[in-house]
């Protein structure tokens, strides 16, 4: 939230900086800071074999299971944790296992909000990968369970347990670039031409396809649909828009304390891949906030030139370009305005603004707004074992993790009307922060939310219910 004078509130940074304290007396049970954590994980592909890897080895974590519908997958999972983990095809087993503390999912997206849901109903702290859900009322429902069992919900986005990001947004806070005015996000690759056309078919055997599939919509087994390609298809996911527009999106949120954009557009299409997927290859979309423009676009079809500011926070003094690696200020010249008039000539029309050559005043040396700095501190693989360090010391606090579950739904909120806007042609979504809803368009807000499949619905009513 900003103050009056466009910065940024002592009461929003202190809320977004760190966890608030949470009474461990308040909670039926809470660790004692030394006790070992039971740990069960739902999903081993490859944001779940890295969450493997960086729990597995720390001296608090009891690795206690693995669920995963693909077979293979789930015996590679039990091998590479060792010891006595055993691996199930229903995740549910797992959560019926009274020595599993907390759970983490990295399933695809479609699976994130029920899956989060049971766990907290069974008594489990959960660590749940982003995006925390597949249409917008899901969030609602996570909220209201996590709330009511008092559970510790932490999101996968990593990056704020990374110190240089820290230290990126705490210089945001400080006002080094001067006032944000605008944030350029973007992701560009080129996957061209896609990724085939196979036709529907009979699962494999390794793999349980009805479990696999949950509560989404049922379709015949198709290899495009399955593992990793999941992503390209609306049933099961929200392209790239979810997927990396969410990470970056994230990091705007926390370094400029947002809550809520008023409204949300959005353009694109699958416009050059030539394969059955359904998610755009081309998208961009803009995030209107009090004060502050936000614009992502991703290419998945032209790479183009690779620079290190594929996330941009445009500030009156300079601008900070930060990613996974490390951040960068570069400030801007301190001239005098109408120095920056172009004239052709040594000088205007008459009546025009007069010649100048002269910087004004140098706020300074070098007469520059502010001080250049570069920072490559950034570690990719240790911002995923701080977060979760930090997880597993939240689950002992019952600390919020600063990876909160209502930080995370107000971020996916935001990808998905991008996504709604995008796929009803374009058109300027107002968002109802307060209430959830777009008002004035029935046919966006009867998108808020979509059918679970039965068996699952009824599951989900029965968890909602508590």
């Amino acid at each position: 939230m900003r103050d009056g004078h466009g910065g940024i509130s002592r009461r929003a940074f202190a809320r977004g900086a760190g966890a608030a304290a949470i009474s461990a007396a308040s909670y039926a049970r809470a660790l004692g800071a030394n006790e070992r954590v039971g740990v069960g994980y739902i999903g081993f592909g490859l944001i779940g074999k890295r969450h493997v890897l960086d729990f597995k080895d720390l001296e608090d974590v009891n690795n206690v299971g693995v669920a995963e519908a693909h077979s293979g997958r789930r015996d590679e999972a039990c091998a590479l944790i060792g010891g006595k983990v055993e691996g199930y095809s229903d995740f549910r087993k797992l959560l019926d296992r009274k020595d599993v503390d907390a759970v983490v999912v990295s399933t695809p997206d479609h699976w994130h909000a029920l899956m989060a849901m049971m766990a907290c109903d069974a008594g489990k702290d959960v660590y749940v990968e982003k995006p925390t859900t597949l249409f917008v009322r899901e969030g609602r429902w996570m909220l209201d369970v996590a709330k009511r069992t008092k559970r510790v919900v932490i999101v996968g986005t990593q990056q704020r347990s990374g110190p240089h990001y820290q230290r990126a947004r705490e210089l945001v806070h400080q006002g080094r670039i001067g006032r944000v005015v605008g944030v350029r996000m973007a992701s560009y690759r080129n996957i061209m031409p896609g990724f085939g056309t196979p036709p529907d078919t009979t699962p494999p055997p390794e793999l349980d396809w009805e479990m696999w599939l949950g509560p989404t919509a049922y379709h015949r087994y198709n290899p495009n649909r399955g593992i990793y390609h999941f992503r390209w298809f609306w049933d099961t996911s929200g392209g790239q828009m979810t997927n990396l527009g969410q990470h970056a999106l994230d990091i705007v949120y926390w370094f400029l304390d947002l809550d809520a954009p008023r409204a949300v557009t959005s353009v694109g299409g699958r416009f050059a891949l030539k394969d059955n997927g359904e998610t755009p290859d081309t998208q961009d979309a803009l995030f209107e906030f009090p004060g502050l423009v936000v614009g992502w676009e991703h290419r998945e079809v032209s790479r183009g030139q690779e620079t290190m500011g594929l996330l941009e926070f445009q500030g009156t003094d300079g601008t900070m370009v930060v990613n996974r690696r490390g951040f960068e200020i570069v400030p801007d010249r301190q001239i005098d305005p109408s120095a920056a008039v172009p004239r052709f000539g040594q000088s205007h029309p008459t009546g025009g603004p007069p010649k100048t050559d002269q910087a004004a005043p140098n706020r300074n040396a070098g007469g520059f707004r502010t001080e250049p700095l570069k920072d490559t501190s950034g570690n990719e693989y240790d911002q995923f074992r701080r977060h979760a360090r930090h997880f597993l010391d939240c689950i002992k606090s019952r600390q919020t993790p600063v990876s909160d579950l209502d930080s995370g739904h107000r971020v996916v909120t935001a990808c998905h009307l991008a996504n709604l806007s995008l796929r009803l042609g374009g058109r300027r979504l107002r968002w109802d922060a307060a209430n959830e809803t777009i008002p004035g368009d029935s046919e966006a807000a009867a998108m808020l939310e979509r059918p679970y499949r039965s068996p699952w619905d009824a599951v989900r009513d029965r968890v909602l219910k508590g």
